[in-house]
């Protein structure tokens, strides 16, 4: 089953603050993705949209007035080219001397609103203009419309603009994190596994100028050090609220959270940067003077920072003062005792919770944040203060105020590093391939795991508890695998197994050529997760529910494979992908009395146009009949013969057909029903085939492969046109002409259907073919005559059919 991941944004200059970087953001990319943190999208982020590219400082030699217009001046322009640029301005504040930012020709200007637009070379009123003279919202740069930027008198003419702003370009990387990867779910995260890539030390973070105060502050109580083991905090008086610095601002947008005050914005920033998170309380609203973390009384009541009252469980854990809870722990703040525009006192709270009673908590309620995602999974419990104090310094130099109380640091039992041995003979064992031991100490040394002891052997090694996934001798093979790079582990050019006796057809054989065939018809194969939500089951009774799932969206084993396949869909039409044909392997699941009950299944979809779209030719959308074809060329490779059709009854079509053998149905396909449609939000029109794949393996089970020569003697095709009610379908019709002619009929086809008014209402006309063929002789007229005799006759009597010709 594939991992969940959850989407996290890095911001390369970030990264910088915590590791010597030399590589370029593409070969970074490269690297995260070769350790295991895949990158899923590189993109250059510009805190000023253009960033300011093109720009450059000049100074206004001349400044005369225009002769055709009184409120133009025209300038000559020194940018520190061979020659003076002759620019017309109309701005009031232009004068001979002044230092200017100027756009020449070519440059592309990006206003604070509009579109973007290109300096060209032009008259203006008759006077020739060489580019313009920018004011701040002509380029990004503000919101002033007032006249021209006047820059200082000492800036160099010919500096780029950007240098002399100093606008610096980022990256931001979308990391897939993996659910066992919470340690790197921050920039000191990442820039671990950089560190130990180019065995490098990671830079330290100094926090030297923290000074605790003397004052007693407020009282801090763990009612349940289970469910906390560790709680920080520290007093901070003084501070005033507003908005923060521009480089805060920049560093908290290029990975896309929205600044919102000082206080706030500390304490996302040491969240993203250390994946620690913290809380900042109103510390005047803290009732007592007093913060108990303890579990809620069952059904207390509570408000959360979004307005919504919710009714706490007695396992949930609060944050509270001497009356009421002021937040879930690890999960959500309370609306009543955040911090404000008025906060001028702040208690700074840095945790270590039970990552269990986070995840349970999280799940009950129906929340999921940055917070929840990192204590549900797995904080570092030893650096609860240095993220406390690295804030407390933020504040004091942004907010200001004074840190006025001791810190306070409520852990009783110490939290130790994971101890085993890891043997060289097994970490070479297990990759396959002989690496130095050298080599191997260098990479878990590189990695933060410290080695206790050493022998020939092998290693003791600490395991830091940051590091919640690795836990065994095998997970540190795998740590030393993704650092030393899957790619650089040779594949041996032959490899030798033993052959069992499979069973007969073999499941794996018929599967691969299966797949081969669907990909030479156009068809992509996709692996879809096994875990659903429950809106998507077809019987809520039978359904196999997870204890512990991820999400509301991940806690249900799927019942069926349509809403995987719609799943696949909606995500390439988001991405403009509708042109679109998919099958799966896959398994559904089900209860079944007392015990489970998995099936497999064989599924494919069509959506969009059938074929790519060409200049030369019109492609039709894929329709019922496309997806006929894939289905009977699909049986027809099984050799499946005699199947009987019936329209289907599945809800999850909107019409359709059931391929049976006997009593078991081989296949259903047909249209998605629209309300399956709406649910996944998928536009347009889907078709599905679902094949039981069990019944399938039955059935060719019984195939036997014969040869046959092809007949020396030509078939014979004869054709009728019946009007029949409407509701006698195909299949009956096939039945009644393989009952009366056996041996001779080798095929039955409708080529035509009609409903219109040139017919009695309640009928319909079909237009059916008859291949006729002996394997021993020619057909003569009089043969065929009497076999096409006795079909219209049992069609008559049987069906009520009429001939039309």
């Amino acid at each position: 089953m594939d991992q969940i991941k959850f989407e996290m944004n890095i911001s390369y200059n970030w990264l910088k603050q915590h590791v010597n970087i030399d590589s370029t953001p593409e070969e970074l990319s490269l690297i995260l993705t070769n350790t295991g943190l895949e990158v899923e999208a590189l993109d250059v982020v510009q805190s000023i949209p253009g960033g300011l590219d093109g720009l450059v400082v000049g100074e206004v030699k001349t400044c005369e007035q225009h002769p055709n217009a009184d409120k133009l001046r025209v300038t000559t322009v020194d940018v520190g080219g061979p020659d003076l640029l002759h620019i017309v301005c109309g701005a009031p504040n232009c004068r001979t001397g002044l230092k200017v930012i100027v756009a020449t020709v070519g440059t592309t200007c990006h206003p604070l609103t509009g579109e973007p637009f290109k300096i060209t070379k032009s008259k203006i009123r008759g006077e020739v203009s060489e580019g313009m003279l920018c004011g701040e919202d002509e380029i990004g740069l503000g919101t002033s419309h007032a006249g021209i930027v006047e820059l200082p008198a000492e800036v160099a003419v010919g500096t780029l603009v950007k240098e002399h702003f100093k606008v610096q370009d980022d990256y931001r990387y979308e990391i897939g994190l993996t659910p066992n990867r919470a340690d790197a779910a921050s920039h000191l995260g990442v820039a671990r596994d950089i560190a130990a890539h180019f065995r490098t030390q990671l830079l330290k973070t100094d926090v030297s100028a923290f000074a605790a105060g003397e004052a007693e502050g407020t009282t801090v109580v763990v009612a349940d050090a289970q469910a906390c083991p560790r709680y920080s905090g520290i007093n901070i008086t003084g501070v005033r609220v507003g908005e923060s610095p521009d480089w805060l601002k920049e560093k908290l947008n290029v990975i896309g959270v929205r600044p919102i005050n000082t206080i706030v914005d500390v304490t996302n920033y040491i969240l993203h940067d250390l994946g620690q998170p913290l809380h900042a309380f109103d510390a005047d609203k803290i009732a007592g003077n007093k913060v108990v973390v303890r579990l809620a009384t069952e059904g207390e009541k509570f408000v959360t920072l979004d307005g919504v009252e919710r009714i706490l469980s007695a396992e949930d854990l609060v944050i509270a003062d001497t009356e009421k809870p002021m937040c879930i722990a690890g999960v959500f703040g309370g609306a009543h005792s955040g911090v404000s525009a008025e906060t001028t006192n702040v208690f700074l709270e840095s945790a270590y919770f039970n990552a269990v009673s986070v995840r349970k908590t999280a799940k009950r309620h129906g929340l999921k944040t940055d917070s929840s995602f990192r204590f549900e999974r797995g904080t570092d419990p030893n650096i609860t203060v240095e993220a406390l104090k690295r804030a407390a310094l933020l504040i004091q130099e942004i907010a200001g105020g004074t840190i006025s109380s001791t810190l306070k640091d409520e852990y009783p039992v110490e939290v130790k590093p994971f101890s085993f041995h890891v043997s060289y003979a097994n970490v070479i064992r297990l990759i396959g391939q002989a690496i130095p031991t050298q080599e191997i100490k260098s990479i878990i040394v590189a990695l933060g795991i410290e080695v206790a002891a050493e022998t020939e052997e092998g290693l003791d090694v600490l395991v830091p508890a940051y590091r919640v996934d690795v836990t065994r001798e095998v997970d540190v093979v795998e740590e030393v695998l993704r650092i030393y790079g899957y790619n650089n582990i040779a594949l041996k050019s032959q490899i030798r197994a033993s052959l069992n006796t499979v069973e007969k057809p073999d499941k794996e054989v018929v599967l691969n050529q299966l797949a081969d065939l669907l990909i030479a018809n156009g068809f992509r194969e996709i692996l879809s997760n096994s875990l659903t939500k429950l809106d998507f089951v077809d019987d809520i009774d039978t359904a196999v529910k997870l204890y512990n799932p991820l999400s509301s969206d991940l806690d249900t084993m799927r019942q069926n494979m349509v809403f995987s396949m719609l799943n696949a869909i909606e995500y390439n039409q988001k991405r403009r992908n509708f042109d679109l044909k998919f099958f799966e392997f896959g398994k559904t699941y089900a209860l079944d009395g007392e015990g489970y009950k998995e099936t497999q299944h064989l599924v494919f979809a069509m959506a969009g146009k059938n074929e790519p779209e060409q200049w030369n030719s019109k492609k039709d959308a894929v329709n019922f009949y496309h997806l006929k074809a894939a289905v009977d060329t699909f049986v027809r490779r099984l050799k499946i013969e005699g199947v009987q059709i019936q329209d289907t009854s599945s809800a999850h079509f909107a019409y359709g057909l059931n391929y049976m053998k006997g009593q078991k149905c081989l296949v259903s396909f047909g249209a998605v029903a629209q309300s399956d449609l709406k649910k996944a939000d998928v536009e347009g029109q889907v078709f599905f085939a679902d094949f039981d794949w069990d019944v399938l393996m039955k059935i060719i089970r019984k195939n036997s492969i014969q040869y046959k020569e092809v007949s020396k003697f030509p078939a014979v095709r004869r054709d009728l046109s019946l009007l029949i009610d409407e509701n006698v379908s195909f299949d009956k019709l096939q039945f009644v002409a393989q009952k009366t002619e056996r041996k001779l009929l080798k095929a039955v086809n409708v080529f035509d259907v009609y409903k219109g008014d040139k017919i009695p209402e309640g009928k319909k006309s079909y237009a059916l073919s008859f291949i006729l063929q002996d394997e021993e002789k020619t057909l003569n007229d009089k043969q065929i005559d009497a076999i096409v005799q006795k079909l219209i006759v049992n069609f008559e009597k049987e069906l009520g059919a009429e001939v039309r010709g």
